[in-house]
């Protein structure tokens, strides 16, 4: 039973009061009474709107279906459906252009474009290793993954590996920050002169050009011998910090794209003993932004776990958040790591930032949450609990000078919207609690993930809504799918999910959304960004693909890893989003609104009975092996092996995706319900099998009984009358049910 304390009204579970009474409001000059008048408040004020929201969501659904069923197997797009959305008022009338004025955006967002990271905060080691995701080793990423098409053998250091790491690192070296002659392959050493950084060469080798330089052997401690050349860089301006002396450095720093590179010189380390010019590592800028997540990728279900989740994003805004974890046989604790700091050539001091920036995903509208109970005994609406403690926490950041933004500014990422109305309610919820807060308005900024379809139709609108708060919107989401299958459900049986990427409206969904960021002016303010990458084991697929996003003009894109933002990395140096967002800012709008109302049905399709069971099944293990992790352990995000074994990130995106499909082909007479229910007990013994080795695994087979394996099949079975499809109310049922007891 949770014991709860009144405040101002409220019936408040008494570990949240307390959490935010003695850990949260100390140092904020925040005090108790204002501060719950005024949630109380918000809350009254506010709770309403939530519901009235909601409920225009239900009555546009309801219209959308009794259309599909006056017209059955129409696939959309423009004409007489366009029509009708417009009438509905789900697609609202655009207005005449505009330039969002979002202020005082940090240069993650205005400037810098690179990998996002997106972690559940709820895990504190989780998230201070994606907080010090800023910077990582570019050998190590190289040796331990595919990332060179194979994998290390088990054992020992593999040296003919570690020289095919360096040769790559090279490589990349002389593609981004090439010398004026020759390549970083035959140095034997590096200095800093007036003119900026040479690479050293030995005598006899045979260097031609005006900028080459005679010099001294140089005697420093650590420098290479017989040295007779020195070769600068092409560009002497990407040299901006070095450690150590000036003619044997122990850091060199490089700029490139705004990004940078940290060469690491260490003549007794295991590997830079064995490499001429004494390089140990390479250390890259890496994941530029992380996003704490309280949503999808957690599973939070009551005041406890709201108060696991605020507690880690409080330690994060006061930087003394710290965890223990077992290393090699011993203890070691783990915190956010401190800032960089190097000479510049011109004799000045350079300090670079080691952490990513910090954004905190609260959840959307829908959800509601045990842990405050309003004046009438109901449950408040989450996103507004969250809205008004995530950035009383955030309030720490500001108040000791930007540890984590430097321009004074809290960033929020606002999921689950369903259109500009949304939005505007979102832009008002913070406003209120910056009045409440004594911040200055438009002090918390947002990110609108573009993930429903409503809001897709109608981004420009959704962007004008939030026009001084959007601090990035982002696409490429499966959520997006999801609402896809779940809006036109009635229309009839939907392709395959695996065929959704090739249909006419994600390519518009795509291509759009960066086009619109474009058009209201989000360069130099804002991010557009892409969807994660979700199969962490096959980096060298993603080195292959991935660099579509920034060639896409996104200036950020989700990894699912610190080591996959680090190999993500190299495509920020590959491709200049700043001129591919220039040049695709004068070439107007691709993809029309009309491909993007074009539903994805199977008409025509003659499937045969293999191809329907292995769609099925697919579909049924995926969801089983995320839902099991998540109502019974508590895990909302992790990788999953899928039905060949091939580890996938899933979260709650990706199972309402699976769950919406198999609602659609059960709607329209694809699969019985037998054979479906048959496909859920096979497939539960499959992830039972590969979570054999988990010591808190709990079987779901043979019972089929457990809250969890029942869970699953309400997401199917249930699917259709779910609240835009979402996966949370059945979810967070059965995880409360499986807390209690």
């Amino acid at each position: 039973m949770t014991q709860r304390t009144e405040r101002a009204g409220l019936q408040v579970a008494a570990d949240l009061a307390e959490f935010i009474e003695d850990r949260a409001m100390p140092g904020t000059g925040i005090e108790p009474g204002p501060f719950w008048e005024g949630f109380a408040a918000i809350l009254r004020d506010l709770t309403p709107r939530n519901r009235a929201l909601l409920d225009t969501r239900d009555e546009l659904q309801a219209r959308i279906d009794d259309w599909h069923r006056a017209h059955p197997g129409d696939t959309g797009g423009g004409g007489a459906y366009r029509d009708f959305l417009s009438e509905i008022g789900y697609i609202v009338p655009e207005g005449d252009d505009f330039t969002i004025d979002t202020p005082e955006t940090d240069p993650e967002f205005a400037r810098i474009a690179g990998p996002q990271l997106v972690v559940p905060v709820m895990n504190a080691r989780y998230a201070l290793n994606a907080a010090n995701a800023r910077w990582g080793s570019l050998y190590d990423a190289l040796y331990g993954t595919d990332a060179l098409g194979d994998l290390p053998a088990r054992g020992g250091f593999d040296a003919q590996r570690g020289k095919r790491v360096v040769a790559r690192a090279k490589a990349f070296l002389d593609a981004h920050f090439p010398l004026f002659s020759g390549s970083h392959v035959d140095l034997v050493g590096y200095r800093i002169t007036d003119k900026g950084l040479e690479g050293l060469v030995l005598n006899g080798e045979d260097w031609r050009g005006d900028q080459t330089t005679q010099s001294r052997e140089v005697p420093s401690k650590g420098a290479a011998p017989n040295v007779h050349h020195g070769v600068p860089l092409a560009d002497p301006a990407q040299l901006v910090g070095f450690r150590g002396d000036r003619d044997a450095p122990t850091r060199i720093v490089l700029a490139h794209n705004d990004l940078h590179i940290d060469i690491v010189i260490d003549r007794e380390h295991f590997i830079g003993k064995d490499d001429p010019a004494g390089v140990a590592d390479i250390e890259m800028e890496s994941a530029i932004s992380v996003i704490m997540d309280c949503e999808d990728s957690v599973a939070a279900v009551d005041a406890e776990d709201k108060v696991l989740a605020y507690s880690n994003w409080l330690g994060l805004m006061k930087g003394d958040l710290s965890a223990e974890i077992e290393k090699g046989g011993r203890t070691v604790t783990r915190r956010l790591a401190e800032d960089r700091h190097y000479d510049t050539p011109d004799g000045g001091t350079l300090r670079l930032k080691a952490r990513a920036l910090m954004l905190v995903r609260n959840v959307g509208h829908l959800m509601t949450n045990p842990a405050i109970l309003t004046e009438e005994g109901d449950e408040v609406y989450e996103g507004l609990m969250d809205a008004v403690v995530t950035v009383l926490c955030a309030m720490h950041d500001l108040n000791r000078g930007g540890g984590n933004s430097e321009t004074g500014s809290v960033y929020v990422v606002k999921p689950k919207l369903h259109g500009p109305d949304e939005v505007a309610f979102s832009d008002e919820i913070f406003g209120r609690v910056e009045a409440l807060l004594g911040l200055p308005a438009n002090t918390v900024k947002i990110g609108v993930m573009d993930e429903e379809r409503r809001t897709s139709v109608n981004l420009k609108e959704c962007i004008r809504a939030a026009k001084s708060r959007i601090a990035f919107i982002n696409t490429g989401f499966l959520d997006r799918t999801g609402d896809e299958i779940h809006t036109s459900m009635e229309a009839g049986a939907m392709i395959p999910k695996g065929e959704m990427k090739n249909s006419a409206w994600i390519r518009a969904y795509e291509d759009r959304n960066v086009d619109i960021g474009l058009a209201c002016g989000l360069p130099g303010r804002a991010q557009i960004g892409k969807g994660m990458w979700a199969m962490p084991d096959r980096m060298a697929d993603m080195l292959e693909a991935k660099v579509a996003h920034p060639e896409a003009g996104a200036n950020c894109a989700w990894v699912p890893s610190p080591t996959a933002a680090t190999l993500h990395a190299i495509h920020y140096h590959e491709v200049n989003v700043a001129g591919v967002q220039a040049r695709l800012a004068g070439q107007g709008l691709r993809g029309s609104l009309d491909d993007l109302l074009t539903i994805p049905l199977a008409k025509g399709a003659n499937w045969s009975d293999d191809e329907i069971t292995a769609e099925v099944e697919n579909n049924a293990q995926g969801i089983l092996g995320y839902v099991v992790r998540w109502v019974d352990q508590g895990v909302g995000c992790s990788k999953v092996p899928d039905i060949h074994d091939v580890g996938l990130m899933e979260d709650r995106a990706t199972c309402r995706i699976s769950s919406q499909a198999l609602a659609n082909w059960l709607h329209h007479g694809v699969v019985s319900r037998e054979s479906v229910m048959d496909a859920m007990r096979r497939m539960a013994e499959v992830v039972d099998r590969q979570n054999a080795d988990d010591p808190d695994y709990v079987p779901m087979a043979p019972g089929f009984d457990g809250p969890a394996f029942r869970a699953a099949c309400a997401l199917v079975f249930e699917g259709r009358e779910q609240p835009s499809g979402y996966t949370e109310p059945l979810l967070h049922e059965a995880r409360l049910e499986r807390k209690a007891g």
